[in-house]
């Protein structure tokens, strides 16, 4: 596997976290833990499925995917090429006004908030690219065309800001208490714009954290604790549904992205 990541363009640098473009000559499998940006996937060649323990779902050529709490396991078929576009956490809000919280652990055809006949113009310029300095140009002039007069939010940037010092552990009422808005208008505000509740955000602040920070010496236990858990089954618990492996698989050999 290929993976090549590019910034945006810097009026797009508000909104636009990256794009990666994966290149695929041989079929494999690769896992995906939970992020904190939604994302747009533009295939540009080839196949790819989202697979479960019990079935495997071929994935729309132009696909949005929305925050998950749960590790995907993503089949790449021989000689496939795939756009993504990763927003920044109140990045895609500028793009769709429609909840987003309605996408998460969805991974959806963007024709559901797009209409086809455009997608259908992007998918054949892309088909027809010959680098992918070419391929970024075209997403970047779609990008462009949608992003009309969108500023950030500063509060609820400030908001994932501090859960980010806190490594996501950190309680709602404080959190909504330091940004002089109520709980209830907060997590509402948070939810619309980012795609998940405040709480679930900060779940997965709360277990990149752990993976990304772990050292060589520390038990499992020291760990837990260390990411805020009273006991030693919730965190194993937690981590397995995040990564797919229980803590001691996952240290031990894991591949992903």
């Amino acid at each position: 596997m290929k993976m090549e990541a590019y910034l945006p363009t810097a009026l797009l640098r508000p909104f636009v976290k990256s794009y990666l473009i994966i290149e695929s000559q041989e079929e494999l499998v690769n896992r995906v833990l939970p992020g904190t940006s939604l994302a747009v996937a533009f295939r540009i060649k080839g196949q790819v499925n989202y697979l479960t323990e019990s079935n495997s779902t071929v994935l729309p050529s132009t696909a949005i995917s929305g925050l998950r709490k749960s590790v995907r396991l993503i089949n790449y078929s021989k000689n496939t090429a795939t756009l993504i576009v990763s927003f920044t956490e109140t990045g895609a809000n500028a793009f769709f006004k429609e909840p987003l919280h309605e996408l998460f652990e969805e991974s959806i055809s963007l024709d559901n908030f797009i209409p086809q006949h455009k997608l259908s113009i992007i998918e054949e310029q892309l088909a027809e690219t010959q680098n992918n300095n070419q391929r970024i140009a075209i997403v970047e002039q779609f990008l462009m065309s949608k992003i009309g007069n969108s500023t950030p939010d500063k509060l609820i940037l400030n908001a994932i800001y501090r859960i980010n010092a806190a490594k996501g552990s950190i309680k709602m009422r404080e959190l909504a208490g330091t940004l002089y808005i109520s709980q209830d208008a907060f997590e509402k505000r948070f939810r619309k714009i980012v795609g998940t509740s405040p709480k679930q955000f900060s779940s997965i602040i709360r277990m990149k954290s752990v993976i990304h920070q772990k050292q060589p010496t520390q038990s499992l236990t020291e760990i837990a604790f260390d990411a805020g858990y009273f006991d030693q089954p919730h965190f194993n618990k937690d981590f397995k549904l995040f990564t797919g492996q229980t803590p001691t698989d996952f240290f031990k050999s894991s591949v992903f992205w």
